[in-house]
């Protein structure tokens, strides 16, 4: 073979190895693909995912359907994304539960999403808020709450054992010196309606599904849990205003995929959500009572990870089991 046939062979051969490499590089879904939420309807997580789901589909050009699947803190809804096809169809709404909470209330089910999946980007965060039932609780602010927590047993709701909604509520009462029964529902809707039904004293649950009831006094808000007051409730203290400091726990939520989702498709989802969220959608966001989270996308797993760590921390130092 001479001198120029060989080149010509080695360079075809460049050709074809580099063939797939290039396709490989682009990754575009040709048909539906889903965002499965792990709690029930109704509640912030399903809002956020409904919000999102609309302008991700026009820019990815397939419909992208929200799936609701809930039950075991949410743990059955993750399974299900990460023992799907790892192919970039298939889509987790994260939550600070899920993430940060779940790897120990239910350690022995072996789900870590921290571990287990990739970080498509940050869609928002809200505060959790205290609020009290009126006609059942006199107390007017937190330290006057507190007292009269103090002097008669209390029962308080939450979204579900062990969710950022407990959770918030067992670091509120090992700071105030006080305690109460905790009677844990399947989600936001359910929370919300025994508080309507006035089943409990108080809750612990997100500004997205409380600030309708607040604004319309049904519920009394006495203290959000961020370090900064609600933007959908600006007369509403921290805690720390109201006379906790150092209380400091927000919930934010993301989207991932599995792990092993490969990269073309990461990329491609990564770059879809970045234009998905446009100042409309951060607005329609806002009007859901649910703030802004500036995380780039290529630095939200390691930002989630360190938030993770701190719930983590939370959740054994309270020494919180599954139901």
């Amino acid at each position: 073979m001479t001198q120029f046939a060989r080149r010509a062979a080695l360079a075809g051969l460049g050709t074809l190895l580099a063939a797939p490499a290039v396709r490989a590089q682009s990754w575009q879904p040709t048909r539906p693909l889903r965002i499965v939420v792990t709690y029930p309807p109704g509640g912030v997580n399903d809002i956020v995912a409904r919000i999102v789901a609309e302008p991700l589909s026009r820019e990815l050009g397939q419909p992208v359907v929200v799936e609701n699947r809930a039950g075991a803190g949410g743990n059955i809804g993750t399974q299900h994304v990460l023992q799907s096809e790892a192919d970039g169809y298939t889509i987790l709404l994260g939550t600070t539960a899920l993430f940060g909470v779940n790897p120990i209330v239910y350690a022995s089910s072996g789900i870590d999403a921290v571990r287990d999946t990739t970080s498509l980007g940050m869609l928002g965060q809200v505060a959790n808020i205290l609020s009290v039932i009126p006609g059942k609780v006199e107390a007017t602010d937190l330290r006057g709450f507190i007292a009269e927590a103090k002097r008669r047993p209390m029962v308080f709701g939450s979204v579900g054992n062990g969710s950022s909604s407990h959770l918030s509520a067992v670091v509120f009462m090992k700071m105030a010196g006080i305690e109460a029964t905790h009677v844990p529902y399947r989600g936001s809707s359910p929370l919300v309606a025994a508080m309507l039904a006035k089943d409990v004293d108080f809750g612990f649950d997100t500004s997205a599904t409380s600030t309708a009831h607040i604004r319309s006094g049904a519920f009394r808000a006495l203290a959000v849990t961020t370090t900064t007051r609600a933007s959908a409730l600006p007369d509403v203290p921290t805690m720390a205003e109201a006379g906790l400091p150092g209380y400091d726990l927000g919930i934010w939520f993301n989207l991932a995929v599995a792990k092993r989702t490969p990269a073309p498709a990461v990329a491609k989802l990564r770059e879809a959500l970045g234009k998905a969220m446009a100042p409309q959608t951060v607005e329609r966001l806002r009007g859901a009572f649910v703030d802004p989270v500036s995380v780039p996308a290529a630095e939200s797993d390691a930002w989630i990870a360190a938030s993770a760590g701190r719930w983590q921390a939370i959740a054994r130092e309270a020494n919180i089991a599954a139901d």
